[in-house]
């Protein structure tokens, strides 16, 4: 089955609130089965509504319709929903009843206002909000379903698990969709599309798919079945493949992160690690120490941002720095090494770049990063060029980069 969203409000789309339905709408039905091909985001005009409902059905055996069924004058969803149908709003006395009850457990009395949420198009069958005001309601225009939910992410979550879903597993049909993720750091994502060569057709089941961000290169393998246990099978045998396709370069699956994994190999091995960061600012730190139970691993970090702390802090020599530049494969790896000495671990890390957006020369531009690893005592460092695209992206690229040196150095 295909689905469509519809997303309400005036607010979407002038930037007051960001739009987090639908994102969580596509994950939970891709989840059982269900594939989105396609959304809108509309004003709280009647015809706009309509159109977009209209525009949908032509796509998608469901749609979802989130927000506009306030008690406001803008809150024009029902009426919209009852054009869409053909049909007249009908006023539902159980929902004023319980509208009522609801101001009444909070010790305020209903505005006026609410009533107009007791109407609903005629024919839909109600479905029921525990968190808010706003009921929703689901029906069925010829082959066509139709879910409309509250805005509010929170309504809207509990409504769509405990009415919408159910509902949905009575009328699926056809094929299951199952999803799995091979997860990469290294490579370009070019690099990795001439890797994998017609692996990518998409016309393939399973399709494999390829996202990139700061770094990381993204593997989404979505396979179609007659049942999940088929389907969920055949995501195993990819990723296999493509784990002895790509070797070293993939560094985890589905759900894994970077620093979740060097934390696992970290205790398999009985090592400790200490982090000395410069541009980075502690980022690396945090990455690690984001992870449950990682105090058994992290001994030690310090930001050393100039060079007195350089100096004081890890024994960098006054003269490196005055010979080499704070931003160099010396002080790196001696910032590494002072690291590990005083915090006494089998790892440690040092980094230092420049993060921009000034103080970039020639020499030495915006985006050049240097990164010690430390291990048993000796040390090398990688010269890493990012894009100067801005601080925080140069920033982030560097932890990340920092940490899949240390996974690569765990595994050998």
């Amino acid at each position: 089955m295909k689905a469509c969203t519809v997303s309400i409000g005036n607010e979407l789309l002038n930037g007051q609130t960001t739009d987090t339905n639908t994102s969580w709408l596509a994950g939970r039905l891709f989840d059982a089965g269900i594939i989105t091909v396609g959304g809108w985001i509309v004003p709280d005009e009647i015809d706009r509504i309509a159109g977009a409902l209209k525009a949908a059905a032509e796509q998608a055996d469901i749609i979802f319709v989130t927000g506009g069924l306030g008690p406001t004058d803008d809150d024009l969803t029902r009426q919209a929903v009852a054009d869409y149908l053909e049909v007249e709003l009908e006023f539902h006395p159980n929902i004023l009843d319980d509208l009522k009850a609801f101001f009444e457990k909070r010790g305020k009395v209903m505005a006026e206002k609410n009533r107009c949420q007791a109407y609903v198009p005629a024919g839909c069958e109600i479905l029921e909000n525990l968190y808010g005001t706003a009921p929703g309601f689901w029906c069925q225009k010829e082959d066509r379903f139709l879910a409309v939910m509250p805005g509010v992410p929170a309504e809207m979550k509990r409504i769509f698990d405990k009415e919408v879903l159910p509902r949905i597993q009575k009328i699926h049909s056809g094929f299951i969709v199952v999803s799995g993720k091979v997860r990469c750091f290294g490579p370009g994502e070019s690099t990795i599309a001439q890797k994998l060569g017609n692996l990518m057709d998409r016309s393939r089941n399973p399709l494999i798919n390829c996202t990139c961000g700061a770094g990381e290169i993204l593997l989404h393998i979505v396979a179609q079945a007659q049942n999940r246990k088929t389907a969920a099978e055949m995501i195993d045998r990819d990723k296999k493949m493509l784990s002895t396709l790509l070797g070293e370069w993939v560094y985890g699956y589905d759900e894994d992160s970077l620093p979740a994994v060097i934390g696992s190999l970290l205790r398999q091995k009985g090592h400790t690690i200490a982090l000395a960061e410069s541009c980075t600012g502690g980022l690396v730190s945090k990455m690690l120490t984001d992870v449950p139970g990682s105090s058994d691993y992290v001994m030690a970090g310090w930001v050393t941002y100039s060079n007195e702390a350089k100096i004081s802090q890890l024994n960098v020599p006054a003269q490196l720095i005055e010979n080499h530049g704070a931003v160099s494969e010396p002080v790196a790896c001696a910032m590494a090494l002072g690291a590990a000495k005083k915090a006494e671990t089998d790892i440690a890390v040092g980094i230092t770049g420049m993060a921009g957006p000034g103080g970039g020369t020639e020499e030495k531009p915006v985006g050049l990063v240097y990164i010690g690893i430390c291990m048993g005592g000796e040390c090398f460092v990688e010269e890493c060029r990012f894009p100067a695209t801005n601080r925080d992206f140069i920033r982030r690229r560097a932890a990340l980069a920092a940490l899949n040196l240390v996974r690569l150095q765990l595994q050998i």
